[in-house]
């Protein structure tokens, strides 16, 4: 059931299903890295990673609820339709808590929770939905946050056109302790060329 949740907002959502599995070598990736540090070897463990790369493609999963008009729009968003879009993180939120409250001994829907809810605060505390600040902000959602950037920058939308690599490295390293958590952004440079050799061998063939 929650596959075919994440397949339903797959195809509402104009992003691909390569978006999908970019994110999630994406996100192992990191989390390889992290296991291997001090400071989260006893967090990351190869059960977080797994529950981490298993929710991934629900990060996204509350877009069932936002109408085509703005999902779809080919172009950016008023001020107005972007307050609604903001509205599918509680919504995600929201479903999956749902869900779990029912089946506790579900650790990737907690996580897929996490990460629907979180993905779009920001280190600072001036993302949304709730403002979290720093560490408050669950550990996958501060990775997912990272990497969706990150995948959002190298590829192409209707409104804009892929970022050259240098680019996109400057702007994840500009946000490091602003938008991103400092840790996960050292992660990321450390294995920038990985990152770039996913984006490349799974780029959308569109």
């Amino acid at each position: 059931i929650i596959t075919a949740l994440a397949k339903l907002a797959e195809y509402r959502d104009p992003e691909t299903g390569a978006h999908l599995l970019r994110l999630k070598k994406y996100s192992e990736l990191i989390c390889r890295f992290l296991a291997e540090t001090d400071k989260y070897r006893e967090i990351v463990t190869e059960a977080f990673t797994k529950d981490l790369v298993r929710s991934t493609p629900l990060h996204d999963i509350g877009k069932v609820g936002i109408t085509d008009a703005i999902l779809k729009k080919p172009g950016r968003l008023t001020e107005e339709e972007f307050e609604i879009m903001k509205t599918h993180a509680a919504i995600g939120g929201d479903t999956l808590r749902a869900v779990y409250e029912n089946y506790p001994s579900q650790n990737f829907i907690k996580c897929g929770m996490d990460i629907a809810y979180s993905h779009h605060e920001k280190w600072n505390g001036s993302g949304y939905p709730h403002g979290l600040k720093g560490e408050a902000i669950p550990l996958p959602a501060r990775i997912l946050a990272l990497v969706d950037v990150y995948d959002a920058l190298t590829c192409r939308r209707v409104y804009k056109p892929a970022y050259p690599r240098e680019k996109t490295n400057r702007i994840i390293a500009e946000g490091q302790g602003v938008h991103f958590d400092p840790d996960i952004v050292s992660a990321f440079l450390t294995n920038e060329a990985e990152f770039y050799k996913i984006a490349e061998e799974y780029a959308d063939l569109i």
